[in-house]
Parts: structure tokens; C-alpha cells; sequence
């Protein structure tokens, strides 16, 4: 075993409070600094972290651009570490998007933009935001390669599916998961307890989700933000209210992983894409349309 294969990961489930930039910039350079502390290199935080994740109407006045001076106060924070955060970025043309960012020795290193917009059930984030365009993935180390997805990402399993053959070795999952966001019988806890072990083990990919912990609006978070190996298993598990947590992954287990279930190996991307051109024939959709 090497240090290089080694790597002590960290989730910082918090309460952000809806609106108040500052007073969340604060939160996240207080979680920041006690994950240097623990020995932390990548921390994550929930998904619109800075904002709290009710913004509605208000996502212009909370919106940023990623070279604002409060994501650049975080990233100068952030030295020697991988620290993902969500906010509402305002990109080119004014377009809002739900947006994480990760941070690293003073500058901003990489971008995911929401692409799939929950709304269903009591959400409705189509109506404040655009939607992302890409899933990519960026290096923190080798061989750790890091994919963000946020939350209703993660429920379009081809987004994972294509997240693994872009060669994440990890997937970073923020989140903001209430209780009544689907309503009916379905348990978003279990829900997610479910999501993150069968991705972890179907791709051999260790999976980190954060999650919020308050009440508002009338909305639950229920916390229970995760660590899970590549074979599913959860290292870590926060409760409800707000915690630092951690676990070690070695990269040696993700070899190994992947190697007994080859997902990756065996996936047939020329069969893949032979279907889906013959499917958009087959309904009639037009070339401009499918490369847009």
C-alpha cells in the first residue's frame, strides 16, 4: 500500500441558512478548517450549500459567478484540499443554473451544472434554473478521478452510467433530500440509502452524498448524508442534525471491485449508440435536435 492509493474523505451535512450567504460562508470555513484538522482532502458539501436550497424566485439576487469573491474567500481556504460546494451560478447570458463548484489552493477547479431539474412531487426547479449540458469529471490525484451529480442527477442512471466511462473512480453526490419531496409512499431515506449502495457496488465506485439537516418551509431534511465503498457498504453515516464525517478509501479496493464486476469493462458503447440513433429514427426525431 502506498499513500498514493489511500485517500480520507469528508461530508459536512450542515444547515444553511436560506438566503445568508455570510452567515453560510462562515459555516463552510468552519467545517473546512476541521477537515484539515481530521486529515480530510475532499470534503463535500450539500447541494446549494451557500444558499440553503428553497431559493425560488430569489435565485437571481443569491446567484454568483465562479470567480466571486466569496467562492474565491472559500478556495484560498481550501488550500491542500478537494472542497465541492453548491450555489446558484449566474453563467454566460444570464442564465442561473443550480451549480456545484470545486475549490482548490485559491481557485476554482471545476464546474457541474445541474441537468436533471427535479420537478415532481413539491419541487420545481425548472421553473428558476437551466439546465446543465455535460457530465464530465475532474482529477483530484491520481488515480483519484472525481464525477459530480446532484441529487435528481443520480435518479437518471444513465448520467452514472456515463459519469463511470468518462473514468470516475469516485462519484460525488450533493443533495436536498425532505421528507415530502415525492410524497406518496416513497421513502426518500431508504431511497437513497438504496441508490448510493447499489452504485457503489454495480460500478465498484465509492460514493459520497451530503445531504441537508433543517426544517424549512415545511420541508424535512432528514441529514443521512453517507460514505459507501465499492461494494456498497456504508463507512459512514451522519444522523439528523449537523456533523463532520469521514472514512478512508484505498484504491487497491476499487481494483479489486472492478475487476470481479466488470461494469465498466463490459459496457458496449457501439451497441449504445447504435440504439439510440435507431430509437430517434424510429420516432422521427430530427439530427439537429438529437445533437443539440
Amino acid at each position: 500500500m502506498t499513500a498514493r492509493d489511500r485517500i480520507r474523505i469528508g461530508v459536512a451535512q450542515v444547515e444553511s441558512v436560506l438566503f445568508d450567504l455570510q452567515v453560510n460562508v462562515g459555516k463552510h470555513i468552519e467545517m473546512i478548517r476541521a477537515a484539515r484538522a481530521d486529515g480530510i482532502e475532499v470534503l463535500v458539501f450539500p447541494e446549494l450549500s451557500l444558499t440553503g436550497y428553497l431559493v425560488g424566485d430569489a435565485a437571481l439576487e443569491v446567484a454568483l459567478e465562479r470567480d466571486d469573491p466569496l467562492l474565491m474567500q472559500l478556495a484560498a481556504e481550501a488550500r491542500g484540499m478537494t472542497v465541492v460546494l453548491g450555489f446558484v451560478e449566474e453563467g454566460p447570458a444570464a442564465q442561473i443554473y443550480n451549480a456545484t463548484v470545486a475549490l482548490k489552493d485559491g481557485r476554482c477547479t471545476f464546474v457541474h451544472r445541474k441537468i436533471n431539474l427535479a420537478s415532481y412531487g413539491t419541487l420545481e426547479e425548472d421553473k428558476y434554473f437551466a439546465e446543465g449540458r455535460y457530465v464530465d469529471t475532474m482529477l483530484h490525484r491520481p488515480p483519484w478521478t472525481l464525477a459530480t451529480l446532484i441529487c435528481a442527477d443520480v435518479w437518471n442512471p444513465a448520467l452514472v452510467h456515463l459519469a463511470a466511462l468518462h473514468g470516475a473512480t469516485m462519484l460525488i453526490t450533493p443533495i436536498a433530500s425532505s421528507m415530502e419531496a415525492v410524497g406518496g409512499d416513497f421513502s426518500n431515506p431508504r431511497g437513497w440509502e438504496l441508490a448510493c449502495s447499489f452504485y457503489g457496488m454495480m460500478y465498484g465506485m465509492p460514493v459520497v452524498m451530503a445531504n441537508h439537516c433543517c426544517t424549512d418551509r415545511g420541508h424535512r431534511f432528514w441529514g443521512g448524508s453517507r460514505i459507501v465503498d465499492p461494494h456498497g457498504n456504508a463507512l459512514a453515516v451522519a444522523g439528523d442534525t449537523e456533523a463532520l464525517i469521514g472514512a478512508d478509501l484505498d484504491y487497491r479496493v476499487v481494483r479489486r471491485a472492478r475487476f470481479q464486476l466488470p461494469t465498466v469493462r463490459d459496457s458496449n458503447l457501439d451497441l449504445i449508440h447504435r440504439e439510440i440513433e435507431r430509437m430517434a429514427n424510429r420516432l422521427g426525431v430530427p439530427r439537429f435536435v438529437r445533437d443539440a
